[in-house]
């Protein structure tokens, strides 16, 4: 769950609003493993909450204390504590009258209340949302406004009963949504308290009723899929007729450049043609008019871990293909299934299988082993199913690596993955790996000492220590000398060190500067804060020169004719736009950007006979933008159109399922018309 939920600031909904029960407390699960606790203490109107969970060596930490009025809702609420990633909080809401102010980790707001409103907070816990959706149940249309802008909403659902050490209890689904992409999805009581939030990897849940965690995750998988379905029936289009798109410009990989005015022919998933623009439309065509426009191969993210809250917002964004680097096998599973069947619209998905060792740190994905045969059976389960290639993780004992590196290439199956902990990259290209995934796994092997443990969040605080390394030391060099050597390819996932290394309390992200105002509020507030601790003297200096010598560090392994890879690891969709901006940080033109993202990648996933350009016979995967891309990158944000697999997509009927304005409209659509007989001319 992100952080983001509610917090009351008006005192007018009435007395149907119940105060929470006292001394609750829930579990947090997550991957099937308890990772943490809610607890609730309340006495006489004041209530303390205490949220801590970890995983994969991360998880925030919070304490929260609430006044509650005689409503049972805050008059005050503190937030204190540390984010998934560090960032130390400090939140704090205050109600006197109609007069509400707060501060958060944007900065400092008020507002006059003249009508029952919800603040939106940053940080709070689950709990909040269960508070929240007793006071919009409570309003005549389960609607009130928010501060600081936007509205909320809460959808009852279907009930249902569960059973667990406390017995039976009936509860019921409910929506909330509005503050951010996607609704959140609770199970109240019949007494109208929280009883679980529920997501497909993540559930909270009322202590004693642990052994429910699979089958609420699987209801709030249902949930997710019932409204992706509903999206795709209303904006997925599957044209009877041919397809052509006229006046527009292609973006040839193959040339870095574009073409002259073309229309382009498809049918079906299959793209029939190109042809010079004077080609007469044919009878029976459904025609697009391009307006003189780009078309853009669709985009490879090669770092997602595909979620379907994320599949629609990737298509939105022209990434047609994602490669996936370790899921829950069997969501992943589902997932494709769905979209391949066109029951809701996703990108075309690449598996990689994550192999991790069990520890304290272990993350929940893939398959989790104890001993080198139950690696080595992963593997053989992978290559079975099908997968592109395994991943090793950050637990994996090093010396596991050789043989399983070993065992995957005999059955045909790449190798990607973390250094594991207490390794080096070195160790890793020595063992056989195919790809470097995280530009840090690979830097760090240059500040940390051999017992360093980075299974933890030193993975990413021990980049302090980079300002100082001379990137031409011999360790240095011995290591890039290996990868190029060797022919290892490296997925830096620039993006998601940015936002660690780079963002700021206040601020707005750099690479979020021309999209963000699009965004629903809860979303641009929640991008306005350090990932990062950054309380520490010289630490924010420290993290600012560390992402400037990881950038120094690309761009000389790009001089040596290291293969870099684009992937965002931050779940696609408009952050992989901005993956592309930065590999323009290194040393990429714009086209060769465009032509790093489609085609070489196509062709490094042994697809380039079916993807990556835009030419007959291959997959219908390209997108149109008003602009020209090969002079600036940012002008693919601005999509009107995209092609995904032969369906048509418009994303400015997409967006607005989501709360985002969209970015561009779609373009003018003639149908063929209808002859007497009823068949179409």
């Amino acid at each position: 769950m992100k952080t983001t939920v509610v917090l009351f600031a008006a005192a007018l909904i009435g007395s149907q609003i119940t105060a929470a029960h006292a001394d609750e407390a829930f579990t947090v699960i997550r991957g099937g493993s308890n990772v943490g606790h809610l607890k609730v203490d309340e006495e006489a109107g004041r209530v303390r909450i205490d949220y801590d969970y970890k995983s994969n060596g991360r998880g925030p930490t919070m304490v929260e204390e609430l006044r509650l009025g005689p409503d049972g809702l805050p008059r005050s609420w503190t937030i204190s504590g540390a984010t998934t990633f560090g960032s130390k909080v400090s939140e704090r809401f205050e109600q006197a009258g109609s007069k509400a102010t707060w501060t958060d980790s944007v900065g400092s707001g008020s507002a006059t209340v003249s009508e029952p409103s919800l603040y939106v907070g940053q940080s709070a816990s689950p709990w909040a949302l269960g508070m929240y959706a007793r006071a919009l149940l409570a309003d005549a249309d389960n609607t009130m406004p928010t501060l600081p802008g936007g509205s909320i909403r809460v959808e009852p659902g279907e009930t249902m009963s569960v059973s667990g050490k406390g017995g039976t209890v009936q509860v019921r689904a409910h929506a909330i949504s509005g503050i951010d992409l996607h609704p959140s999805y609770v199970l109240l009581d019949q007494d109208n308290e929280l009883f679980a939030y529920i997501a497909p990897a993540f559930i909270v849940v009322r202590e004693g009723f642990e052994s429910e965690e699979q089958r609420l995750r699987d209801v709030a998988a249902q949930l997710g899929t019932k409204r992706f379905e509903s999206i795709q029936k209303q904006t997925a289009h599957r044209f009877e007729a041919p397809l052509r798109i006229r006046n527009v410009r292609v973006f040839d990989p193959k040339t870095l450049a574009l073409t002259a005015p073309v229309s382009v022919r498809v049918e079906g998933e299959r793209i029939t043609g190109v042809d010079p623009l004077e080609v007469a439309s044919a009878p029976g065509e459904v025609v697009i008019d391009g307006a003189g426009g780009t078309l853009v191969p669709g985009l490879m993210d090669m770092h997602g871990h595909v979620s379907q809250d994320a599949a629609l917002l990737n298509i939105a964004a022209g990434v047609t293909t994602m490669r996936d680097m370790g899921n829950d096998n069997a969501v992943l599973d589902k997932l494709i299934e769905r979209i391949e069947a066109g029951t809701i619209a996703g990108p075309r998905i690449v598996r990689s299988g994550m192999i991790e060792g069990k520890s304290p740190f272990n993350t929940s994905n893939g398959i989790l082993v104890e001993n080198l045969e139950q690696a080595l059976d992963a593997v053989r389960w992978y290559a079975d199913r099908g997968y592109w290639q395994v991943k090793l993780y950050n637990s994996m004992k090093p010396e596991y690596a050789k043989p399983v590196v070993a065992e995957a290439h005999r059955l045909g199956l790449r190798v990607a993955g973390h250094v594991p902990a207490f390794a080096n990259a070195d160790a890793m290209v020595e063992a056989g790996f195919d790809e470097l995934t995280h530009i840090n796994q690979i830097l760090l092997g240059w500040v940390l000492e051999p017992n360093e443990d980075t299974r933890t969040l030193l993975r990413l605080t021990a980049l302090r220590r980079l300002p100082p390394l001379d990137l031409q030391s011999e360790r240095v060099q011995r290591t890039i000398g290996l990868i190029a050597e060797n022919n290892v390819a490296v997925e830096p996932t620039i993006g998601i060190h940015e936002f660690l290394l780079l963002n700021r309390d206040g601020q707005t992200p750099a690479g979020m500067a021309d999209y963000i105002d699009h965004l629903p509020m809860g979303a641009q507030r929640d991008a306005k804060r350090a990932w990062s601790d950054m309380s520490a003297p010289g630490d924010a200096e420290a993290y600012q020169g560390a992402y400037a010598k990881l950038l120094d560090t690309l761009r000389m392994m790009r001089e040596r004719g290291i293969q870099l890879i684009p992937g965002t690891d931050t779940g696609g969709a408009l952050t992989f736009h901005r993956e592309l901006e930065l590999f323009q940080q290194i040393g990429f033109s714009a086209p060769e950007a465009l032509k790093l993202a489609t085609l070489d990648m196509a062709r490094y996933l042994g697809r380039g006979d079916s993807l990556g350009s835009i030419e007959a016979g291959k997959l219908a995967d390209f997108f149109l933008v008003p602009g020209d891309p090969t002079r600036d990158l940012k002008a693919i944000k601005k999509i009107s159109m995209v092609v995904s697999d032969g369906v048509t997509y418009f994303p400015s009927e997409i967006y607005p399922h989501f709360g985002v304005t969209p970015f561009a409209n779609a373009p003018e659509v003639t149908l063929p018309k209808r002859t007497q007989s009823g068949g179409v001319d």
